[in-house]
């Protein structure tokens, strides 16, 4: 049940985009933007100070907005973006220590893994969902497609260097629910507050 509710998360749309907010008047815009183009789930990367603030207002004011918090490092973490209202909690990796910590999270955690004895680390634990990261970098779609039959209890989100021309890819594969990727929120189209073009590569994505 430590997941509870996440793969109903991460079968709303084939991407869950990865964003990171600069400026907290952006959060609640650009979430609209990629609700009306079809993608719901968005996960707010802990890289900026306003992260939270954002994640709050995405949670809050953002109708159709499964707000979900990314780059979990800390048990802090876990329990300020439940707080804030979070839904879904994304890790880079998955330390004991942070595995510890997301059983008493107030949030569906998705740890990342990036080979086969992490992933059974997972498994061991009773996780039926994780992250494939850095997706690219760890051996891509090639990497998943061989480890579908002998640890076919897991299904995954790769993540990191994820393109549109890639995407497919990886979605065609049976242990693949969705991928994360950025490129429909470029920091350009961001700055620029051009919200009826991310609502378009979203509703693309």
């Amino acid at each position: 049940m430590i997941q509870e509710g996440l793969e109903t998360i991460m079968k709303l749309a084939p991407v869950i985009p990865v964003v990171i907010i600069d400026d907290v008047a952006d959060a609640v815009p650009l979430a609209r933007a990629l609700v009306q183009g079809g993608l719901k789930a968005i996960e707010i990367t802990l890289r900026t100070p306003v992260a939270l603030e954002a994640i709050r207002a995405v949670a809050n004011e953002v109708e159709g907005a499964v707000a979900g918090v990314g780059t979990v490092l800390t048990a802090k973490h876990y329990k300020q973006a439940a707080k804030a209202g979070a839904q879904f909690a994304v890790s880079p990796g998955a330390t004991r220590k942070l595995l510890d910590a997301a059983e008493d999270a107030d949030l569906a955690p998705l740890p990342g893994i990036a080979s086969a004895s992490e992933a059974m680390v997972l498994i061991e634990r009773g996780y039926r969902f994780a992250k494939f990261f850095p997706a690219e970098a760890a051996g891509g779609a090639p990497f998943l497609s061989s480890i579908a039959s002998p640890l076919p209890q897991l299904q995954f989100c790769p993540t990191g260097g994820i393109t549109p021309e890639i995407a497919p890819r990886y979605l065609k594969l049976p242990n693949v629910l969705c991928v994360g990727g950025s490129w429909m929120v470029k920091k350009e189209l961001v700055a620029a507050k051009d919200w009826a073009a991310i609502t378009k590569l979203a509703a693309e994505a």
